[in-house]
């Protein structure tokens, strides 16, 4: 038995339709442009100018404009705290911003803490502590930690408690992530 098809025929191959099929017969309207605006931000002291889609999000311009991969996209939704990035020194989740809305803003990466020689408190106190398993997470709780010592230099474990629950760690039992902030507040209270 041979099935019959229904309905429309299915559209050619490389073939594009600009919306769905009008219920009243009439003509489809054509694509909207893409809206696109020049932005210019501070990523880690350097400059960027860019000409961006008004819908791409600050994570993405990150990502794709500025070729600084730490950022991190896990949920998409601002619940996993993996895209948090500081801006004009408050912690945000870049997933949530479009790229236009940080205009002339400072932006603070992961990438800006330290290098392999030479890493940040935060990073040697999670290396000490194994605070970090598959390291996914890492970047965001790293950046909410930062954002959270410059705010709170000698936390309790409670504050640094509360401070985490912004961010999902699906490999750790999160106590080593609390004894390195503990660890790194130490370090850089003594730094000071």
């Amino acid at each position: 038995m041979r099935m019959r098809r229904t309905g429309a025929a299915a559209p050619l191959r490389g073939t594009r339709k600009s919306g769905p099929t009008p219920k009243n017969g009439a003509a489809r309207k054509p694509a909207r442009p893409v809206d696109r605006r020049t932005i210019s931000v501070t990523v880690n002291g350097v400059v960027h100018t860019a000409e961006v889609e008004v819908r791409k999000t600050l994570a993405d311009f990150i990502r794709e404009d500025t070729g600084l991969t730490g950022t991190h996209l896990g949920c998409e939704h601002g619940v996993c705290g993996a895209c948090t990035i500081l801006l004009n020194g408050q912690a945000v989740r870049s997933c949530l911003l479009f790229a236009v809305q940080a205009e002339g803003a400072e932006i603070t990466t992961v990438e800006s803490l330290g290098s392999p020689e030479h890493l940040h408190p935060l990073q040697d106190a999670f290396r000490d502590h194994h605070g970090l398993q598959c390291g996914f997470c890492t970047p965001g709780i790293l950046m909410s930690a930062l954002a959270f010592l410059n705010e709170t230099p000698d936390p309790t474990d409670e504050q640094i408690r509360e401070v985490l629950s912004g961010n999902l760690c699906r490999c750790t039992g999160y106590q080593g992530i609390v004894d390195a902030i503990r660890d790194a507040a130490r370090r850089l209270r003594e730094r000071a």
